[in-house]
């Protein structure tokens, strides 16, 4: 396997059915098992999930990803899966987090919320470049508050 690090950044619609209580229990099913799986795959990210949408950040070696993003174009909670950035990247932005997660707090929807109304936003609207910035941004002010 190819140790050479890469990024992929997408965004998806959210097409988990149900009522919030449902949604939260599967988005710490995702956290759950990315957490438990990535550090074996050497894949850090961030995911960020916000009116009806995931956009997520993961990291690490090309095989590792590609597979990674294989899964989650099968699953069937993300829908309208948009591939903003697939790149070799010199180093890692979210080393510390096997997968940091952001979108519990209103501030996090305050700073996402412009970018699309209720289910998301267009590919018109957001470049990878922004949304990677956009995330980064937020993991290292969801880990700032934690501390």
């Amino acid at each position: 396997m190819s140790s050479e690090l890469y990024r992929c950044v997408y965004y998806s619609r959210n097409l988990i059915a149900g009522g919030p209580g449902r949604i939260a229990e599967e988005i710490e099913s995702i956290l759950a098992a990315a957490r438990r799986n990535n550090p074996r795959l050497s894949i850090t990210g961030a995911l960020l999930f916000n009116r009806g949408l995931f956009a997520q950040v993961l990291e690490g070696p090309c095989e590792s990803v590609e597979t990674l993003f294989e899964k989650i174009l099968r699953d069937e909670r993300h829908g309208d899966i948009q591939v903003l950035a697939f790149t070799a990247s010199s180093g890692r932005l979210f080393s510390n987090w096997s997968m940091a997660f952001l979108g519990r707090s209103r501030e996090d929807e305050n700073l996402f919320g412009h970018i699309g109304r209720q289910t998301g936003f267009s590919t018109e609207r957001i470049a990878g470049d922004r949304l990677l910035e956009i995330v980064r941004h937020l993991a290292y002010e969801e880990e700032a508050r934690a501390a």
